[in-house]
Parts: structure tokens; sequence; C-alpha cells
């Protein structure tokens, strides 16, 4: 089996820089890259620099090496087309069929997956023109990620600026795993929590888990790279990058988690709770740190109240008909036997049950599980990556969100 082919597009945006880093990222990783920039894009980064990048030639015009057709037989070979950035106009000519540069041709021709990560300014994000071209993409199978909010040109700030290009390889990456597989979850809004809370007991203190949030970001990234439109509520995740795609809502306690979850969950299709939510919170909060005594005396008893159930809250009180409510439960014994108890507890579709503790799970990239299902299935998930486990659970929750539809 031959290396992946890869077409880069590059449309004219002054993020067109960064796809320089994503081209590093999949020539490194072995993919064979054929970079077809628009002319507006040699404004911002030359011929030679993706060139030299690609260690292929490099052409905008249809009209160079005519007698190879390139106009038809860079979209055919390809196994993956991406274009970053992509702008609004390129979005544009995309979605209406256009065919007048190399790119555009290419977008035509290709029966491969192709991913659009777009860059703009928010007000032309925003637009009703963009948002209709968009919505033509991901109707006809693209995967369209979300742009980030950030830095744009000039002192502007807000929705438009591109992901991080490692971030976008990792979309290119699941999406070339599924091959010519549709996007399943397009048209979905689906809602993943990850991390882990904390609840303050003074300035300096807190109670909390060992949650990194990672099983939490590969559940955002392999539903991103399945056409979901993406929210992630992230508790105490900073040492992650934001997935690509996903529109990241940062929290700190279970209360602020639930009260995220609930108000993003009013318009999805399915709710992962991924996160470990401290079930625990102190009654009263020391406004000053808390001191040791002078007389060697212990530490007065601290008085610990119940966080409200967020899973259980959710499922029985579902925002709307055939909502898909999945959470996890992370076990030390008795694993399946505590999995069905609190399967059956909190009144879930979907419990991923796994041992954790004694370096499993907890700040791994791997994962194993066994994902018990209201009916009475369970599906196990040997140990791997903790993407490949993200997946099996999207296949499941996919199905019941089809189950649903043609009930």
């Amino acid at each position: 089996m031959g290396r992946p082919q890869v077409v880069l597009g590059v449309s004219g945006g002054i993020a067109a820089y960064k796809a320089c880093e994503l081209l590093r990222r999949l020539t490194e990783s072995g993919h064979d890259v054929q970079v077809v920039p628009t002319d507006a894009a040699l404004h911002f980064v030359g011929e030679a620099t993706w060139a030299a990048l690609s260690g292929r030639p490099v052409s905008t015009r249809v009209w160079d090496g005519v007698e190879n057709v390139p106009h038809v037989r860079i979209g055919q070979h390809a196994d993956l087309v991406v274009v970053a950035p992509a702008t609004a106009d390129l979005l544009a000519r995309a979605a209406h069929g256009l065919a007048d540069d190399l790119l555009t041709s290419t977008l035509l021709t290709a029966r491969c997956p192709v991913v659009f990560a777009p860059a703009m300014h928010t007000e032309m994000w925003e637009h009703p023109a963009t948002r209709e071209n968009v919505a033509t993409l991901r109707r006809r199978g693209a995967v369209v990620i979300e742009p980030a909010v950030g830095r744009l040109t000039g002192v502007d700030t807000g929705k438009g600026r591109l992901p991080d290009p490692d971030e976008i390889f990792q979309v290119c990456r699941r999406t070339l795993a599924r091959g010519t597989a549709a996007p399943d979850l397009a048209g979905r809004h689906v809602v993943i929590s990850a991390g882990g809370t904390r609840e303050p007991l003074d300035p300096v203190r807190f109670l909390g888990n060992r949650s990194s949030g990672k099983q939490g970001y590969a559940l955002a990234r392999t539903a991103v790279a399945r056409g979901a439109r993406v929210t992630l509520v992230a508790a105490h995740t900073d040492a992650l990058a934001d997935p690509a795609g996903a529109d990241v809502v940062p929290v700190g306690t279970a209360e602020e988690l639930r009260a995220a979850v609930l108000k993003a969950a009013a318009d999805a299709d399915a709710v992962v709770m991924a996160a470990a939510v401290a079930d625990f919170r102190p009654a009263a909060y020391a406004t000053s740190k808390i001191k040791k005594s002078d007389d060697g005396a212990g530490p007065a008893p601290v008085e610990l109240v119940r966080n409200p159930d967020v899973l259980a809250e959710l499922s029985a009180h579902r925002a709307r008909p055939g909502q898909v409510v999945a959470g996890f439960a992370a076990e030390t014994d008795d694993v399946l036997a505590n999995g069905r108890a609190k399967l059956a507890r909190k009144g879930c579709d979907l419990l991923v049950v796994n041992e954790v503790g004694g370096g499993k799970a907890f700040g791994t990239d791997d994962n194993e599980a066994v994902v018990l299902g209201a009916d009475g299935s369970a599906t196990p998930v040997p140990h791997g990556p903790k993407e490949a486990l993200a997946d099996q659970v999207w296949d499941l929750v996919a199905a019941r969100l089809d189950a649903g539809a043609r009930d």
C-alpha cells in the first residue's frame, strides 16, 4: 500500500503561512502532499516555499502540464483534500461548483473526503451568505471545521482564526482513517465534557481528581472529523490544545460545568459526559488560607455537601426528543457490576466503564473499556489509543440517533 495522497489547497488569506506547518506535519508523518495554492495565496507564501516543503512542483494554473490534465488528475488520485486556510471567497466558489482555477477544479473532481479549515474576519464568517455556503458544503459531505476564536488581522479579535495547524492535522488524520465513510455526524450538534472539576476549599487549596481531559478531547476530535458541530465543556485542561473545530467552554467547578452543559445541551443531539465531576464540595469556603495551629493539633474536619448529579439530570430531563446521553464510569474494583448499577441509576443510554488507578486511564494516551447500553448490550473496546475508544462511542451514538430518526 502506497503513501496516502493528500492535496493541500491554500487560498489567499493571511493565515496561509500557517499552512506551512500543516504541510510539514503531513509530509513528516508519511503523506505524499501536492500543494495547490490559489494565485492570491502566492501573495502571502511564495511558490518556492511550497515546492521546497512538499518536494513537488507547485502550480496554480490549469494550463501548466496540460498534457497530464492536472485539473482532473489531481483530484482523481487524492485520498484527501484539505483546504487551509479556506477564505470566504473560496468557500463560496466551492459551494457553487465554480472551476475557475486549479484548486476549485480539483475540488470538483475529487471523490475522496474533503476538509475545509476556514479563516476570515468574524463579520465574514457570520454573514448569512457564508453560513449558507458552509451549510451547503456540509450537506454534500464535506467536513468544514469551525474556526477558532482569537487574534485576527490587525487589532481585531473574534471567531475566524485558523485553528492550530497540529489540530487541523489531527482532523485530517482521523478523516483519512475513516476512508470514504460518510461523515455520519454531519448536521448533528454534540456536547462533550472533559477534564476534572475542582472544588475550592480556600484561596490555595481545592478538592480535585486526576482526570487530564485527554479522553474528552479525543471524543471532540473524532466528532469533528465525523462532521459534527462540537461544544466542548472543559474543566482544567490548560495543558491541552483546543481541538480544531470545537467550541471550547472553560469551567472550574461542578456547578459551573452543570450550567455550561445544560445550556449547550438545549439544542444538542447527543451529550457525552467524559469529565470527572466531583461528587462533593466543601460546605463552606474559607476566604483566607487555612493555617496550621501552633499547638500541633490536627486540622478541623472539613464538612462536605453533595454536588448535583449532572449525568442523571441530563438523562431524566432530555432537552429534546431522541437526544442520546452517554456517561463515563471510572471504577477501581468490580468494574462491570458497579458499571451496570450506575447505568441503571443514572438512566443514560450508554455508559463507558473503565478501570482506573495504577497508571490506567488517567493522564495516559490509551484506554480500554466496556460500553454498556441501556438496551442490555455490552461492547468491549480493547486496549488502544483513546481515539479508538472515542470512535467506538460515536459509532454507538450514531446508531441510536439513526434509529431514533427512523422511529
